[in-house]
């Protein structure tokens, strides 16, 4: 069996349980309804200079848009399932500061992050929970001779116990430890010579902590963040790796923290400051952090 065939075999029981409880209507209404909110705004910002300027500065464009959705329900009096899907793009067109002709777009924001999370409510303190989670981005363009879509992609499938410190309407603060299993995909390698197609993947598996956090400040401002610890245990490579300086590099804590900070200038215009921090020792020894401020149009779909 492939390991594709071997992740999807592994899914296949969490996905039933999702469906077989989604096709059953509650026993009772009230807080078994759907939460739901879905949000999309668009930033943009704009200059421009005729070939006549003088002075070297050059006209550029950028654009952004963004999509966040979360679902939950209490679909049983012993499950909980929370979906939340997360989705970025956005594009900068600049121009040539001499001849004032315009380049190409270059890729600003890409995301794609589906997670998803049922918990078995029985009652206690700690709550046995499965978690799928699927990252990845519209367009890689590592390679500029060469465009990959949906790459790399990473699947993580996680069980553990969680436990929801707060909640209140929409809003809530749930953290959650267990064991997880996760597997990436880099594309395909082809070697002309001897004529054979070869996925470049790689699986680890670890211990995961994982934190969100969605809270509404007031009624103008509102927060969501997220905190994902992971200690791989073992890793596919790890021989491959070995004698080099790099060979206890995929040891180290991965660390994944995202915070949003939304303001509410009208009903339509809201001002946004996102904030990544990504640590992983194997793609780089020295932590990397995103910031992006935007002021754009919202609309709340839900």
């Amino acid at each position: 069996m492939t390991r594709k065939s071997s992740l999807f075999a592994a899914c296949i029981p969490l996905l039933i349980l999702a469906a077989t409880a989604l096709a059953q209507e509650p026993e009772e209404a009230g807080p078994k309804t759907w939460k739901k909110s879905l949000v999309i705004d668009v930033t943009t910002t704009q200059t421009a200079y005729s070939d006549s300027w003088v002075g070297g500065e050059a006209g550029s464009f950028n654009w952004v848009s963004n999509l966040n959705g979360a679902a939950e329900r209490q679909l049983r009096e012993w499950l909980n399932f929370r979906s939340a899907l997360k989705l970025s793009f956005g594009q900068t067109y600049s121009q040539n500061a001499d001849t004032k002709d315009w380049r190409s777009p270059e890729k600003s924001t890409d995301l794609i992050d589906w997670d998803n999370l049922g918990r078995f409510t029985v009652n206690s303190y700690v709550d046995p929970y499965a978690a799928f989670r699927l990252e990845s981005q519209f367009l890689d363009a590592t390679l500029p001779d060469k465009d990959r879509y949906f790459s790399p992609l990473r699947l993580t499938e996680s069980v553990g116990g969680a436990h929801r410190f707060y909640e209140r309407d929409n809003d809530h603060v749930t953290s959650r430890l267990g064991l997880a299993l996760r597997q990436q995909w880099y594309g395909k390698e082809i070697d002309t010579v001897l004529h054979i197609v070869e996925d470049l993947s790689e699986n680890d598996g670890g211990i995961e902590s994982v934190t969100d956090v969605s809270l509404t400040l007031n009624d103008r401002l509102s927060y969501t963040g997220k905190l994902t610890l992971f200690k791989a245990l073992f890793y596919s490579e790890s021989d491959e790796v070995k004698g080099e300086a790099e060979e206890d590099y995929w040891k180290a804590v991965d660390v994944n923290w995202e915070n949003t900070l939304s303001a509410s200038v009208s009903k339509i215009i809201t001002v946004n400051l996102y904030t990544q921090f990504l640590y992983d020792k194997q793609i780089s020894r020295r932590g990397r952090l995103k910031e992006t401020l935007g002021i754009g149009f919202v609309f709340k779909m839900i």
